[in-house]
């Protein structure tokens, strides 16, 4: 399940009717909750007033500027634009202690949770990963420029635009979820780090890729030669079976009639076989009365071929 697909989850989630009670949207929210979860501890987590202060309703309204790009329709810099507005240090700050609270939260009810199951903690644990999954979402979208920059600032031979944006963006997953704000740097100075860091990791995966499998593949070009060989074995082996029965006669053809196939079709020889008109003159005979006699020694030949050879 997609960090954007809980949080769709979750802004759709509605109170259910009894305390005790979980909705099915709860419940498949529920069954997302991963087993443990780190977060980045700060002094003031441990405070009686924490949440109050971070969730509460004194707690500031963050509007975080909604972010839309398309990488695999055009990766050349667009013309200039009305700037978009940036998270100041402060709202950043607040975002970074609202989600590693809630993390922290929330990893003190799976741990309570695991030695003894309650309806009521289920639903506490709803309500805090979807705190988790909604800040979450809000450092990424307010911070999703970083990895456009830092993807343009990047060239990665034989690697498209939109692959390193999309390991840009798991780069900077990885980053809001290990940052301390409580060191005081910003989370753009740690995350374009983070986010180049991951590119270099994606260039060298593929520097080594390229080395063993320098061509690209192509599957038109993957056609198996089964049919064709199969045909030539078969037709091989027709044509020994064919020949070992002219040897001995199976098919009782006549001396004329074993001439006439002979030449015709050069059976026992190689080069190509004579014309009718060409066996006419070496058996004395017209060319209408070869075709009739080669048509009658084909007819006997087939059907001692299907005797001998195909009959159960």
């Amino acid at each position: 399940m997609t960090t954007a697909t809980a949080t769709r989850q979750c802004e759709t989630l509605q109170a259910p009717p009894r305390a005790d009670e979980m909705t099915q949207r709860e419940r498949d929210i529920y069954r997302q909750i991963p087993d443990e979860i780190d977060f980045v501890d700060n002094p003031m987590f441990h405070e009686s007033d924490a949440e109050e202060r971070l969730f509460g309703a004194a707690a500031s309204d963050i509007d975080v500027p909604a972010w839309t790009y398309f990488p695999e329709i055009d990766d050349e810099p667009q013309p200039m634009k009305a700037k978009r507005r940036k998270l100041t240090r402060d709202e950043e700050a607040e975002l970074f202690l609202r989600y590693n609270y809630a993390r922290y939260r929330l990893g003190r009810l799976i741990d309570a949770q695991r030695r003894r199951r309650s309806a009521y903690r289920a639903r506490e644990m709803v309500r805090w990963y979807c705190r988790v999954k909604r800040t979450q979402s809000d450092l990424v979208r307010a911070n999703l420029p970083l990895v456009i920059a830092m993807a343009k600032r990047t060239k990665v031979a034989n690697v498209d635009f939109g692959e390193m944006v999309s390991e840009g963006n798991m780069a900077l997953l990885r980053a809001v979820e290990k940052f301390d704000v409580s060191r005081g740097f910003k989370f753009s100075t740690y995350a374009c780090r983070a986010i180049l860091k991951g590119l270099n990791r994606l260039a060298t995966k593929t520097g080594r890729y390229r080395e063993r499998f320098p061509a690209e593949y192509d599957p038109s070009m993957e056609r198996s030669d089964y049919d064709v060989r199969k045909h030539e074995m078969q037709r091989d082996d027709t044509v020994d079976a064919l020949r070992d029965l002219l040897a001995r006669n199976r098919a009782e053809l006549s001396p004329v009639e074993q001439t006439v196939l002979s030449e015709r079709f050069a059976l026992g020889r190689g080069g190509k076989g004579s014309t009718l008109a060409q066996v006419g003159k070496a058996v004395g005979l017209t060319t209408e009365r070869v075709r009739q006699i080669q048509n009658a020694a084909v007819q006997k030949v087939r059907v001692a071929m299907n005797d001998e050879y195909f009959s159960g």
